[in-house]
């Protein structure tokens, strides 16, 4: 595919190329607004692949944020990319695949003694949390803390009943406590079982966390005299150690 401002050529399905009849603004991309999988088949599978990746930028734990919402009761197997239908993720492992052990597991290492509470739901879909020093307590999403509620968000990105093809997180330790970043990692490290995880972050303890689980190399990024660089990288774009 190529494109000249509106005009835009693409191959077909029998590989010639030919001009595409679009309506297209500068400001969009062609891959959101080609619809046509019968004649553009490679260019659709390409668009499907991206529609499944999801980037855990914008997960605001503000008292705005849709994380502290009760979401649409609807099965519910990806995460959202800003994590609006964090609830109904949870309510899909809790009341659908019927299996919470290994989320659990994960809150226990993060908070021992606290729970996660996923009520049945009607109409919408919510949770909330126990925890030891509070046994008779529950804490709505709207009142956890944003540390907590980034880390449950990060859980059901990583935990969910399916995960996408790709995941990429960004400083995903903003907001959480140090003491978090070996579950952090672990966490991480079990996602990259089940899919590719790409991730960016400030933290030596949570890259060391991760290192620890085997999950992949840690890569570290320096700017020395104005220039970036990659620790190991060659000028053929290969690691020393690989």
């Amino acid at each position: 595919m190529d494109r000249d401002g509106p005009a835009v050529v693409a191959r077909d399905d029998e590989g010639r190329l030919v001009s595409i009849d679009i309506d297209i603004l500068p400001s969009e991309t062609v891959l959101g607004r080609l619809e046509d999988p019968s004649r553009y088949p490679a260019l659709d599978r390409v668009r499907r692949t991206l529609l499944e990746w999801r980037f855990y930028h914008d997960l605001r734990t503000d008292a705005g944020s849709p994380l502290r919402q009760p979401c649409v009761a609807v099965a519910t197997p990806t995460l959202a990319s800003d994590g609006a239908d964090l609830a109904a993720v949870f309510a899909t492992l809790a009341h659908i695949r019927a299996d919470t052990a290994d989320l659990d597991a994960v809150v226990e290492s993060a908070f021992p003694g606290a729970r996660l509470v996923v009520p049945a739901p009607d109409r919408h879909a919510a949770f909330a949390m126990t925890f030891r020093e509070f046994p008779h307590r529950v804490f709505e999403a709207s009142e956890l803390s944003d540390g907590t509620l980034r880390f449950l968000s990060l859980a059901g990105a990583l935990m969910a009943y399916r995960l996408p093809p790709f995941i990429a997180l960004n400083e995903p330790e903003s907001s959480l406590h140090p003491d978090l970043m070996e579950s952090l990692g672990r966490m991480i490290g079990r996602a990259a079982e089940r899919t590719q995880v790409w991730l960016v972050t400030h933290s030596e303890r949570l890259a060391a966390a991760i290192e620890a689980t085997g999950a992949g190399a840690v890569r570290t990024v320096r700017k020395t005299d104005g220039a970036t660089t990659i620790d190991g990288l060659t000028r053929l774009g290969t690691f020393r150690d690989d």
